[in-house]
């Protein structure tokens, strides 16, 4: 559930499931003291103050607050706190698989991955490939089948796009598969249905639950307390039992796909209840639907053709949608029925503008994902609706030059963060990792300084102030407050900078690199620590 704003929710009076796992940790209780607000929304003191947390709970903040007894205190010193941060949009399971595959981000052509493919087939003996992380959209040729069996037409490799909408397949992977022989990729519904597939097939990797504790145990690291979580394939037992084998750190919202959506409606689970074996941390959050494909693969659904056909070799080309509008109806109305929201994957100005439709037609709370490239006059029926936007500025780093490659005459468009933001619009930062790393505080720099290299910042005028942007990361908490969950963290020096309200170049020159690097020194989640380096 993107942007709920907990206490507020009825999670806070829920029962636990059930079927609630032994070993799940209570809340915790502590009491911090020497704490410096960090002023996201609601002022904050100009001085140090005392931080009680009670079962879990902030409840109580003052100058200097008494012991307690049996509660452990903790003296910061004078670091700033402020909320924890989120990732609106993780593929977590991808991201625990990340450490095991050939990384082909940056490739420049085919010629090169090919290459980075036979030297990693070499030094494994042979064994299957798996990869992660080609762009194609700005190679001089697309990717075949052909060039990958010349490294092997035997052994399978799957390359997948560093978008995520297509797999690279050689001839090995797509006979195991059981897709018909091609010359190209296997694209958006396709890929989808058969990505699935892949780890029953031996060609996934390590997603126990300890893989997952531990890439937890890092993102906790960086500062982040939660996450939504929208991996392919999950059931209603999935968090349950993961939690069962003791991966039960960070707050997960959990999503499902229209193949799934019947069985977690038998399940009873709506948004925002506890997953079946589950504490309160980790619930159900949305149904997820893709509505179109993706500016690299040229299949991102516009209102106006692509110029030249660009991204598809020449043809008119409007990018595609991936269901009709009946198919759209039936699902949304199917899951606001039965208070599921919906977070509805749109890249393009014409899936925008469907997306809204379908979401006011049925009233169906939730969030637009990716929102890449919009309509002004549909910015405000985004704010109307009181959906979210749920972006992530790091794509804008990659899709740079594919955008004005791709889309020069609707440039101005893309990633209107600001836009949004003026209008009224929840807006709501996150990662779509592994597509982007899962790194909050680089979301938070590429919104405050829209370039990745010497470059000036791309459409500066569309930049999030640096408060602005740490307020779109901690899950519309604000300033930290008397009655917000204890998921805090504490950073050594104000996050804020010395410009917290600019988006002058010049100031977001200097925020960016200093934002990148940015580490808390103590995490709670929950009032429990999960990261100390007092």
């Amino acid at each position: 559930m993107p942007g709920s704003a907990l206490p507020d929710s009825p999670l806070s009076d829920s029962p636990l499931s059930d079927s609630l796992a032994s070993g799940v940790e209570p809340a915790g209780s502590l009491l911090i003291r020497q704490a410096r607000l960090v002023q996201l929304t609601d002022p904050a003191p100009d001085h140090p103050v005392d931080v009680l947390v009670t079962d879990g709970v902030v409840t109580e903040i003052a100058p200097a607050l008494d012991s307690v007894a049996g509660v452990d205190e903790i003296d910061l010193g004078g670091r700033w706190v402020t909320p924890g941060l989120w990732d609106q949009h993780v593929h977590l399971g991808q991201w625990v698989l990340t450490s095991g595959r050939l990384d082909l981000a940056g490739t420049p052509d085919v010629e090169s991955a090919v290459r980075l493919v036979r030297d990693r087939f070499t030094a494994t003996d042979g064994a299957p490939v798996l990869a992660w992380g080609h762009r194609p959209a700005t190679w001089p040729q697309p990717p075949t089948v052909a060039a990958l069996d010349e490294v092997s037409d035997t052994v399978p490799i799957v390359l997948i796009a560093g978008d995520g909408h297509h797999g690279w397949l050689n001839s090995a992977a797509l006979g195991l598969l059981g897709l018909p022989p091609r010359t190209g990729v296997v694209a958006e519904g396709e890929w989808f249905d058969n990505y699935a597939r892949l780890e029953a097939l031996g060609l996934s990797g390590d997603i126990s639950p300890a893989s997952y504790q531990r890439t937890m145990e890092h993102l906790a690291g960086l500062g982040i307390v939660g996450l939504v979580d929208l991996e392919f394939g999950e059931r209603p037992h999935s968090w349950g039992e993961r939690v069962a084998a003791g991966a039960d750190l960070l707050r997960i919202r959990g999503g499902v796909y229209p193949d799934g959506l019947e069985e977690f409606i038998a399940a009873g689970l709506s948004t925002g209840s506890p997953l079946p074996g589950c504490s309160p941390r980790q619930v159900f959050g949305v149904l997820k639907l893709i509505s179109d494909g993706s500016l690299n693969t040229g299949t991102a659904w516009c209102c106006a053709p692509y110029p030249s056909g660009a991204g598809t070799g020449g043809e008119i080309n409007y990018g595609a949608a991936n269901f009709t509008e009946a198919q759209m109806d039936a699902l949304v109305s199917r899951a606001a029925d039965h208070g599921i929201e919906v977070a509805t994957h749109a890249i393009g100005d014409a899936a925008v503008a469907q997306a809204l439709d379908v979401h006011e037609r049925w009233g169906a709370a939730g969030s637009i994902e990716h929102a890449q490239l919009i309509r002004v006059e549909d910015i405000d029926r985004l704010a109307r609706l009181g959906l979210r936007a749920s972006v992530q500025p790091a794509h804008l780093l990659d899709d740079r030059d594919p955008s004005e490659r791709i889309w020069p005459d609707r440039v101005q468009r893309c990633f209107m963060f600001a836009t949004m933001l003026d209008a009224g619009v929840d807006v709501v930062l996150g990662s779509d990792a592994p597509v982007s790393p899962l790194d909050p505080w680089l979301s938070i720099a590429a919104a405050v300084h829209r370039s990745a290299d010497e470059r000036p910042p791309w459409h500066p005028e569309q930049a999030l102030t640096v408060r602005q942007a740490l307020a779109a990361s901690v899950d519309r908490q604000g300033t930290v407050h008397v009655g917000m969950p204890a998921d805090l963290i504490a950073l050594p020096d104000d996050p804020l900078g010395p410009a917290p309200d600019s988006t002058d170049p010049a100031d977001s020159a200097l925020a960016g690199p200093r934002l990148r690097g940015s580490r808390p020194d103590l995490t709670l989640i929950d009032g429990r620590v999960a990261h100390t380096a007092l």
